[in-house]
């Protein structure tokens, strides 16, 4: 029996029991009671005796009937056992097989990349696919999408964002030039779409994660997108170069860098490497594709050519040629492997699923089939072949690491992937193209349809794309979409990286119109869904993704008080695409039925508007004079007043509210500034499409009849074009002879009217002016010798004949023969434009000369001076001919027309091309406020050239009476100059140039040509102030000199006589001049040639020579004026005598011959005495005392109001910005009063946008509600009501818990008399406001009613205050206040009887009392006070029993 069990045991092991799974705490308590249960300790067991003899029975039993079944089956095993062990031998050979190919496969998986195996760290190739201003969207390898965002791109851009970001909150001074180098680049600046990069992963967020916290990245997601996880990367050279070594660094390596610093000859480039950096020249820039200059902080791809013996640097080249053939051969570290790296590698196997390589070998790599050549992989490649492969990504999870590779030619060339025809996929198949056939190339059952668009061109269709109903799953061998079938497709996007198409085969996505906003059209009419009603608009679904919305003025014809009735969410609306804005994927439309279901031409570009074209817009803006209208994607044109109605409008606002749909008329169109001008008036049914008024031209004889007879003119019909005319009544009258009276009853509709002479024209009205013809005898007078003249045949030179017909901006029209006229330039009428004619009257017939044909247009430029007429009779003329800028010169007199008039000076007409411009400053010598009414339209001015610039063409003028301001160059060499002397040294003397401050060194050895001479005893000749006349010899721009010559050699005879003729000149000029001419040249000659004593005036820095008889300094010191700038001192010669004036300046004989007298001895007085008490009059005064004062806000504004009255408004504003900058910052309150002074300044003379920037500027830097309605304030002061209002408005959004805001803007209302508007804001405000100011915002708007609205409605307020807070005695107080305004007295004295009445202390009792006598006394009478004494006794007493 023992034997036999031992043999079963053999035969049959007994099983291992399985394992119970439990819970850890169970198990746990499990393991603890089993130990105490079957290893009780001291060996023992639990079972009794009984128990233990009773299962040994049934084991031997259960024992005895197995061997039993075994016996009966022996005979069967015996003669199969052979067999079986045959059998056995052979599947287990078979079994180590197919495990051995397993294990195979499995070492050679060909793993796609997804969102799970993306992780922190890893390193991948990607390609920019989009650039938005602060992130790029860049392509990954398996049609997955990173994000870059702008503070991931370099350390050093980090860095100048965070800096520009904190000189953001400073004003910034510096120009344009500086701002632009200073601010850091733009990321389209760095990066262009289709560049391939390399990048670290840095997050990957959920799907479903919004992107509103990750800067840069802030459109609409749509529902692929919400479903997908978001990749966040990094392109900073240190995270990606990690790893990578100083020994790496060999010729030939390709890695990403950062421009770190600019130097003289090249770039200082970061690798993120340390102990190494990189030099990258200017020269190696030139075969790059990048810009010519590169910031810093410039990321861009380099190759390493040199390194340095010291191994500290490096010189990298970033040839695209040599980056993309470069390839790596040997490494020290794995991690020196980059992406994007070219590589050598071994194919190791290959697979259906791809292939398996090893590269630099050692390390692992795999290449999928998406990133292999089309055609079948195992026909193309076996196992042995070497290839050239790109890293995309390395697998950093793996052990040993493992790469990702791919063959596609266009990742091996870092090209844009592209056709046979060099067209790019992207291009040749773009989004919402459909394709009619693709085939089906391989099938994953997961995953998605590979399909063949084309010969070398691949789709992929997700399977959530292949149809509308959901597909768990894909066969290749059967169902619809097996290998090799054929199906139609639309694409729905472009892998960039991979090169694949992104198909759909859904029905759905094939039958949808659009399916990006790009494909919408502007002026399309479709239906919309409605998916959300907002306060801000309507947004509706137009087809699949795409969206738009419909803003509030665009929901009817007229405004909707209810748009939730008509608009319900899933109902239908018809609407018409109005904009169309694919960069920022946005869409507007209208639902206006007038827009809708117009027929009218659609406007959307400036190439499709033509003169006269009728069609519909949206008014968009009512100005005072003129009306702003909106056509499709926002194109707007501006319609005059005049155009907006046949009938005078009182309000234009309420007769063309915004949004109303309006019928227009093109009028005028001009393409260079894209203005356009429409019409509403002639748009209407009624309106008749004028004809080309251009059918007739001026001059031109035409005949007509008459249409109707009206009050002053009669409307007349010109043959045979049909154009409207108009023919004065008095013109008629005097033609016939009679009264106007005496002709109108003679009129008769349809009556011919022949020899009308066309005078001007009115394009925009449709009509012309004509009159009627002269008589023939004058006709025959009034053109001799013009028959059969025409522009082909006049010629320049030749005398001909015009008749005036009309004025323009060129001058005089003329009339010279048919199809011929002229023009009479003002300045070509006369030789002296004082006593001539500029401007003939109309119908007067002038002779002239041909001074300019231009046959293309048919018309000559005609003169009439005389000098041209008759140049041998005439002398030279006193305004004299401008041809060209060269005629003129710096400091000339000349005359001229005043052509316009601006807001910042004159323009005025010099010659027929030639206009002068003046500013404002040049046109008075002193401040004159009011100037444009002392100027008009072709009047006559006389100023001096101030400038000239021949390049091009622009020419400066003043017209005041001091001398012009000239700089160096406007003198060159050789040039005989006058001037005075400055100063006197032992090297020379200084000469100043007269009527200028330009001064400059006359060296002693150019004073004689006696080289024998001494020159230092020459030098006392001369003194401070001398006249002299001296030949400049050198001017140098460069170092802002000028040197001057005085030897006689040096000048001519001519130069002599025009110098005598210049002092005789002066001296026949008026003697009643208030300022004293200087000393004539020839009497400083004789007083220099007879050795004259000569004084020396004092040139301290304290005095002042007065002559006795003088008054005091300060009473003369406002009429002093100053030729060389201001002076605390002045040094005045004495004058001559009366005996001197009477002789009028003449240099007799006897005059010459008398020595000159010496000066009288002078009283020096001190000027600085009144220094500190007369108000500052010049930038110098300022200047002073600011440096006593800088943090006085008082000096700093008036300094600003000192240059506004110099109309110098940009220094007012940089003294503004320079207050600033210097009161010290714990004076806010001086602070605050200039940023005031610059707001009030920028709403006056600057533009809505520099007063935006200003606001803001103030905003942050001081209380920013203070700010907000200092501006508000200042907008209605200035009666800029409609900003004030949108102002005020813009406070209580941002401000709404603040009770000033509300209280003020409801102030501003009732002082503008809209009541009902202030009343409105009450209880607006009382739901923005915290219950606590409640009651004191009800008392502000009650005692407004009573200043400025109803004294009856602010009453009925305080009693429902006092009602519901009868306590409340400072309430009491202000309501008797406010009654005591109106005078009421009885009102009074029921308000102090019923607050008396209430309890309260004896102090706020007599405080009543008193105010109550002293409102009696004030307005009351005696009997009042005697009663209010007798109650204020009663209440003692009361009080006082009351207390005992």
């Amino acid at each position: 029996m023992p034997g036999k069990r031992r043999e079963r045991e053999d035969v049959e092991p007994t099983k291992k029991p399985k394992k119970t799974k439990f819970a850890d705490d169970d198990s746990k308590t499990l393991k603890l009671a089993s130990e105490d249960l079957d290893f009780p300790r001291g060996g023992g067991s639990t079972f009794t005796p009984l128990e233990y003899k009773k299962i040994r029975t049934e084991a031997f039993k259960e024992a005895d009937a197995e061997v039993v079944f075994e016996d009966s089956q022996a005979g069967k095993k015996t003669k199969t056992k052979q067999k079986n062990r045959q059998n056995k031998t052979k599947s287990s050979t078979k079994r180590n097989d197919v495990q051995e190919d397993k294990k195979k496969s499995e070492n050679i998986r060909v793993e796609h990349l997804n969102y799970k195996r993306l992780v922190e760290g890893m390193k991948i190739m990607c390609q920019v696919i989009a650039i938005q201003p602060l992130a790029l969207v860049v392509s990954l390898p398996c049609q997955l999408v990173g994000h870059v965002p702008i503070t991931h791109i370099s350390s050093q851009l980090t860095k100048q964002l965070e800096v520009f970001d904190g000189d953001d909150e400073e004003p910034i001074e510096q120009d344009d030039d500086e701002v632009r180098e200073r601010r850091p680049p733009e990321l389209f600046e760095i990066f262009r779409v289709g560049q391939y990069v390399r990048a670290v992963v840095t997050a990957v967020r959920p799907p479903g994660t919004t992107a509103r916290d990750v800067i840069g990245f802030r459109r609409k997601m749509d529902e692929t997108e919400r479903a997908c996880q978001r990749v966040e990367l990094s392109l900073i050279p240190e995270q990606i170069n990690t790893g990578v070594s100083k020994e790496d660094l060999t010729k030939g390596f390709v890695l990403p860098a950062a421009v770190q610093s600019v130097e003289d000859h090249g770039y200082i480039v970061d690798f993120g490497v340390p102990s190494i950096s990189g030099f990258l020249s200017f020269k190696e820039m030139e075969t790059s594709a990048y810009p010519d200059k590169l910031p810093v902080g410039h990321l861009l791809d380099v190759c390493v050519s040199k390194v340095s013996e010291n191994g500290r640097t490096c010189n990298v080249s970033p040839d695209p040629k040599l980056i993309s053939s470069s390839f790596l051969s040997q490494i020290n570290s794995v991690t020196s492997v980059l992406p994007g790296t070219l590589v050598q590698a071994l194919v190791t196997a290959v697979v259906s699923s791809g292939l398996n390589v090893q590269l630099l070998g050692y390390f692992e790599g795999t290449i999928d089939l998406f990133h292999l050549p089309a055609g079948d992989v195992t026909d193309n490649y076996r196992m042995g072949q070497k290839i050239k492969a790109r890293i995309l990504w390395d697998m950093t999870t793996s052990d040993p690491r493992k790469f990702a590779l791919s063959l596609l030619p266009h990742i091996l060339g870092l090209e844009v992937p592209r056709l046979k025809d060099k067209q790019a996929v992207q291009e040749a198949f773009s989004i919402g193209s459909t394709l009619e056939a693709v085939k089906v190339l391989r099938v994953e059952s997961e995953r998605g349809l590979v399909v063949e668009v084309q010969d070398g061109v691949v789709g992929y269709v997700h399977i959530r794309h292949v149809s509308d109903d959901h597909v768990p799953s894909l066969s290749p061998n059967s169902g619809h979409w097996k290998i090799g079938t054929i199906h139609r497709a639309r694409v729905v996007g472009f892998q960039a990286l991979d090169g694949i198409l992104q198909l759909s085969l859904q029905q759905s996505v094939l039958e949808q119109k659009f399916l990006q906003v790009a494909d919408v059209e502007v002026g399309e009419l479709l239906k919309a869904t409605v998916k959300k009603l907002t306060n801000t608009g309507l947004f509706v679904s137009i087809s699949g993704n795409v969206d738009g919305v419909i803003w509030p003025n665009h929901y009817a014809d007229i405004a909707l008080k209810h748009p939730q009735k008509r608009f319900k969410e899933g109902a239908t609306v018809k609407c018409k695409v109005l904009v169309v804005d694919p960069d920022r994927k946005r869409i507007a439309l209208t639902a206006k039925k007038a827009l809708v279901e117009s027929d009218l031409p659609i406007i959307s570009r400036l190439e499709d508007a033509q003169v006269g074209t009728v069609t519909q817009a949206v008014v968009f803006k009512v100005l005072d004079k003129a009306i702003l209208v909106e056509f499709y994607n926002n194109l707007r044109a501006q319609v005059p007043l005049r155009e907006a109605s046949e009938a005078p409008l009182a309000n234009l606002a309420e007769a063309f509210p915004i949004g109303k749909p309006v019928k227009v008329r093109i009028l005028t169109i001009d393409r260079q500034s894209g203005r356009l001008v429409a019409s509403i008036r002639q748009a209407t049914s009624k309106a008749i499409k004028s004809p080309d008024v251009h059918g007739v031209q001026v001059g031109e004889i035409a005949r007509g009849t008459i249409q109707a007879v009206h009050k002053d003119h009669v409307v007349v019909t010109l043959e045979p074009t049909g154009i409207t005319a108009l023919l004065s009544l008095n013109n008629l009258a005097n033609s016939r002879d009679t009264t106007v009276a005496q002709l109108r009853p003679t009129l008769v509709i349809g009556e011919q009217m022949d020899d009308l002479i066309v005078l001007s024209q009115n394009p925009d009205k449709g009509i012309v002016i004509v009159s009627k013809r002269p008589k023939s005898k004058a006709n025959a007078e009034a053109l001799p010798g013009n028959e059969g003249l025409t522009a082909k045949i006049v010629e320049v030179g030749q005398f001909i004949s015009g008749r005036v017909t009309g004025y323009g901006r060129g001058g005089t029209s003329l009339y010279i023969a048919a199809g011929l006229k002229g023009v009479l330039h003002p300045t070509d009428t006369s030789d002296d434009y004082q006593t001539g004619s500029p401007f003939p009257s109309l119908g007067t017939v002038v002779k002239g000369v041909v001074v300019s044909v231009d046959r293309s247009r048919r018309q000559v430029v005609l003169t009439t001076r005389p000098s041209r007429l008759h140049p041998s009779e005439t002398s030279s003329p006193r305004d004299r001919q401008i041809s060209n800028v060269e005629d003129l010169k710096v400091g000339e007199t000349v005359r001229g027309f005043v052509k316009s008039v601006a807001e910042h000076g004159l323009f005025v007409s010099l010659g027929r091309n030639i206009d002068a411009r003046v500013q404002i400053k040049e046109l008075f010598d002193e401040y004159i406020k009011d100037w444009k009414p002392r100027f008009e339209v072709n009047q006559l001015v006389k100023g001096k050239i101030a400038n000239v610039n021949p390049e091009s063409g622009q020419v400066e003028m003043s017209l005041r009476s001091g001398p012009v301001e000239m700089s160096l160059q406007d003198f060159q060499e050789g040039q005989v100059v006058e001037g005075t002397i400055k100063k006197k040294e032992k090297f020379g003397v200084f000469i100043q140039i007269k009527d200028t401050k330009i001064s400059g060194l006359c060296h002693k050895s150019e004073i004689s040509d006696n080289t024998k001479a001494d020159v230092d005893q020459t030098l006392l000749g001369f003194q401070e102030g001398d006249p002299v006349k001296a030949v400049i010899l050198a001017v140098s721009l460069e170092k802002g000199r000028i040197s001057f010559g005085l030897k006689p050699s040096y000048f001519t005879d001519q130069d002599y006589e025009m110098h005598d003729a210049e002092s005789s000149s002066d001296n026949s000029h008026d003697e009643s001049a208030d300022v004293a001419e200087p000393v004539g040249d020839n009497e400083a000659a004789s007083e220099s040639e007879d050795d004259a004593e000569v004084v020396a005036m004092d040139s301290g820095p304290t005095t002042m020579e007065i002559p006795p008889q003088e008054p005091p300094v300060s009473e003369a010191a406002p009429a002093l004026k100053v030729q060389e700038g201001f002076r605390w001192t002045n040094q005045v010669q004495e004058s001559e005598g009366d005996d001197d004036i009477s002789r009028g300046g003449s240099n007799d004989e006897s005059d010459q011959a008398k020595p000159p007298r010496k000066k009288k001895k002078t009283i020096e007085y001190d000027l600085t005495a009144d220094m500190h008490t007369r108000q500052p009059q010049s930038t110098a005064d300022f200047e002073r005392l600011l440096l006593g004062s800088p943090n006085s806000s008082y000096l700093w504004v008036q300094y600003m109001s000192f240059q506004l009255q110099l109309s110098e408004i940009d220094k007012a504003k940089e003294v503004g910005k320079r207050a600033l900058r210097t009161i010290n910052f714990r004076e806010e309150g001086e602070k605050l009063n200039v940023w005031i002074a610059l707001l009030n300044l920028e709403n006056k003379y600057g533009t809505d946008e520099t007063l935006e920037a200003v606001f803001k500027d103030a905003a942050r830097h001081n209380d920013s509600k203070t700010i907000h309605l200092r501006l508000a304030s200042i907008f209605a002061e200035t009666e800029r009501h409609d900003r004030a209002k949108e102002q005020y408005q813009r406070t209580c959004k941002k401000f709404g818990k603040s009770s000033k805001a509300w209280t003020l803007f409801g102030e501003y209302y009732l002082k503008r008399g809209e009541l009902e508007a202030a009343r409105q804001l009450l209880p607006r405000s009382l739901q923005s406001l915290e219950k606590r100011k409640h009651l004191k915002t009800i008392t502000k708007f009650a005692q407004m009613e009573y200043r400025l609205g109803d004294p009856e409605r602010g009453r009925t307020i305080f009693e429902g205050i006092v009602d519901s807070h009868p306590h409340r005695w400072d309430l009491w107080s202000v309501y008797a206040d406010m009654e005591a305004t109106q005078q009421n007295i009885q009102a009074l004295r029921n308000i102090f009887n019923r607050v008396l009445a209430l309890k309260m202390t004896s102090h706020k009792a007599k405080a009543f009392f008193k105010k109550w006598l002293e409102l009696e006394k004030r307005l009351g009478d005696e009997d009042g006070e005697n009663v209010v004494k007798a109650k204020a006794i009663e209440w003692t007493r009361i009080a006082g029993a009351g207390a005992a």
